[in-house]
């Protein structure tokens, strides 16, 4: 059967070159045991993969499929799942133990592994269409096998992130992922260099074209206090700017601005002001501390004008003024919205570790994703720098603060975070395989990139991860129907963006006609308050008059909600096949730039005049409380007086019942000349009320101008 799939040609897309697989081929063509490890359940290509999982494990793939059947549940193993999850299986338990070898992101056979996982995920089953007649080059993989096998190793993906990571990766090549760009991108993240200081603790994230401009920076900053600053806490240099000359940070300080470099790490943000020769004392900017921190883009200019979006503004309790830093480029604002994210990334990571006190090993690993977020970033950004990024999509932390319910992520993220900690300190699962490694782990064993732990050994890894075998784990759930809740969302905007109107009067149009209903309600209940039908106001005054005695107030304002509700779920049956009815304006007549100006202004005036109205009764009420006008103030003293001992005896339904009353009785026949002379004397009464008085201060500087 071997034989027959190699000769006609399903496998000839491995063939095209000395492709991962060919090894694999030539073995299997002419092993004695190659009809004995072959899986009939999977497909040829998911054999490939489990073979080379098994060599990996050191197990043959019949010994795997047996594991496999004691350890998986029935669920597990119903035929139409089967092969995707023993699959599943064999790829997690290959992956767990091949990243704990030193450099193991850097092995090619450990990367093309990882695609063909993805691929064979694609296609698992024995009755699954081959991939044929395609080059090596062309094979490519969706967005499901993508999400499903690459957060096995965190810092190629994570579950938050996986997809928008894909989409970015497959932007070029019609949503999906080749392995040229897959590799690529992995060479990305080994271009990424960790330089290590000459503290053990200390590690500078650094870039191929940086690398000069950071050794340069490590010897300049032994006149500083930032080396000692960072060693003392233990601090990761994650990215520096400014150290070019060309491309400098500007802080702003009042109406001036001065260069220097910018220094973020994962616990906090320095600025280093540039000297002749050297840098001054480093301005610290605590990030994990709890200030009440706000990081947002702001404008700058020269002389403290407003101009140019490229800056970052951070504020805290701990700063009498806010600090401004400009990132100055010819053309968009690419720079700062790359720091902006950064920044935001590591202080929300800490808010996240402040909200649920993570401590330990839990801490750690919140912290070490943050990093990989951005050491993922930086590899996006090298490997093409021409790709229009949103950066925040890529930052899981960044993410969670933006998605609905991404609250709801972050508390799942920190259950599973605690859980892992007490696994690596009872280590009770260690070594099951159906889970994947965590993101501190894979940071240890990235050998000389990061350096090893000697206190974290293969024994006592974290088993527990984000992927588990055959179902989604709680994380992923979560992060699911937060992206559906996200899908509701982007929808419900976009019908939004797809209503607004442009011009004054249009829109003043469309809100009338919006409320129409409501306005012939008023209309109507204005109409029972002015008895224009005496039949039908006595009716209605009868009517709740007896409602508010009974008590029964509460019964009908459940009533009237009732009824909104079966007027809902009614239109609603009634109109399943229809489409939503258009709301019809007509539009008024254009105005042209000199009216709509005009326009403009009356509504300053209206809006001036209001205020001024406003501030005239505030200033009477003034006078009158603080009695600067004694004979107003006893007259309105005896009234509260005569209020509040009605409030205080009588029950709250004759109030309740006394207030309808006069509201909806005061012009009937009987009542209606008495409230009118009444309605005039408290007005007189009320324009006889002098405001108090109010003295406007300049100051100095204004007086000076003057």
């Amino acid at each position: 059967m071997l034989e027959g799939l190699v000769k006609d040609g399903s496998l000839k897309w491995l063939l095209g070159k000395r492709s991962y697989f060919d090894e694999e081929l030539e073995e299997m063509e002419n092993s004695p045991s190659a009809g004995k490890n072959w899986i009939s359940e999977i497909s040829p290509v998911a054999n490939l993969v489990v073979r080379r999982c098994s060599k990996i494990l050191k197990i043959s793939p019949s010994e795997l499929q047996e594991s496999f059947n004691q350890e998986a549940s029935d669920s597990m193993k119903h035929p139409s799942q089967y092969a995707r999850n023993f699959l599943e299986y064999c790829s997690f338990k290959a992956l767990s133990l091949s990243t704990q070898m030193t450099g193991y992101l850097f092995d090619k056979t450990v990367r093309r592994l990882t695609f063909n996982m993805m691929l064979a995920w694609e296609t698992p089953a024995a009755a699954s269409q081959p991939i044929t007649n395609k080059v090596d080059e062309d094979v490519s993989v969706g967005l499901e096998a993508f999400c499903r096998i690459a957060p096995a190793i965190p810092i190629i993906a994570d579950v938050i992130i996986s997809e928008h990571l894909f989409e970015v990766l497959s932007s070029s090549t019609c949503g999906r992922l080749q392995f040229p760009t897959y590799d690529k991108y992995l060479s990305g993240l080994e271009r990424i260099l960790f330089v290590k200081g000459e503290d053990e603790n200390i590690y500078v994230l650094a870039r191929g074209s940086e690398i000069r401009a950071i050794r340069k920076m490590k010897s300049n900053s032994e006149s500083s206090l930032l080396s000692s600053i960072r060693s003392s806490r233990g601090e990761k240099i994650l990215e520096i700017d400014g150290t070019v000359t060309t491309q400098p940070v500007l802080e702003h300080v009042g109406i001036s601005a001065w260069p220097g470099r910018l220094i973020l790490t994962d616990h906090s943000l320095y600025f280093e002001a540039h000297r002749v020769v050297s840098y001054e004392k480093p301005k610290i900017y605590d990030l994990s501390d709890d200030l009440k921190q706000v990081v947002k883009p702001e404008l700058t200019g020269p002389w403290g004008t407003r101009l140019f979006d490229k800056a970052v503004l951070y504020s805290s309790v701990s700063l009498s003024e806010p600090a401004v830093f400009e990132f100055p480029e010819l053309k968009g604002h690419a720079r700062r919205d790359y720091w902006l994210a950064i920044i935001r990334e590591i202080l929300n990571v800490h808010k996240f570790i402040s909200k649920y006190r993570m401590k330990g090993v839990a801490r750690d690993e919140a912290i070490w994703k943050a990093v990989l977020g951005i050491l993922r970033l930086q590899a996006i950004q090298d490997i093409n720098s021409s790709i229009d990024i949103q950066y925040d999509t890529l930052l899981m932390f960044n993410v969670c603060d933006q998605l609905p319910g991404g609250d709801l992520i972050l508390e799942t993220l920190a259950n599973m975070s605690n859980l892992r900690a007490s696994d690596r300190e009872n280590d009770t699962r260690a070594g099951s395989g159906m889970y994947s490694i965590s993101a501190s782990d894979m940071v240890s064993n990235l050998g000389f990139v990061f350096g090893t732990n000697p206190n974290n050994s293969n024994e006592s890894r974290i088993a527990v991860g984000e992927v588990s075998v055959g179902e989604m784990s709680s994380l992923e759930r979560a992060v699911k129907e937060s992206k559906n809740n996200y899908k509701k969302v982007v929808s419900a905007q976009a019908t939004v963006e797809g209503v607004k109107v442009d011009g004054i009067d249009t829109n003043l149009a469309v809100m009338k006609e919006l409320l129409f209903p409501l306005n012939e309600l008023r209309k109507s209940l204005q109409s029972l308050a002015d008895w224009d039908d005496p039949w039908k106001s006595t009716g209605f005054c009868l009517l709740f008059s007896y409602i508010i005695y009974r008590g029964w107030v509460g019964y009908a304002v459940a009533l009237v909600l009732m009824f909104f509700s079966a007027f809902m779920m009614i239109t609603r049956y009634f109109s399943r096949d229809n489409p939503v009815s258009e709301v019809k304006v007509a539009v008024p007549p254009p105005m042209n730039t000199m009216e709509q100006l005009l326009a403009v202004q009356n509504a300053v005036s209206q809006a001036e005049q209001v205020i001024q109205d406003g501030n005239i009764i505030l200033l009477k009420l003034r006078g009158l409380f603080l009695s600067i006008f004694p004979q107003a103030t006893e007259k309105l003293a005896s009234a509260l007086l005569s209020t509040a001992l009605i409030l205080a005896f009588l029950p709250s339904k004759y109030i309740a019942l006394l207030v309808f009353l006069e509201i909806f009785t005061k012009y009937s026949p009987l009542r209606k000349a008495s409230t009118e002379r009444w309605t005039r004397r408290l007005r007189e009464w009320w324009f006889s009320i002098p405001a108090a008085p109010v003295i406007l201060e300049r100051d100095k500087e204004e007086k000076k101008k003057k």
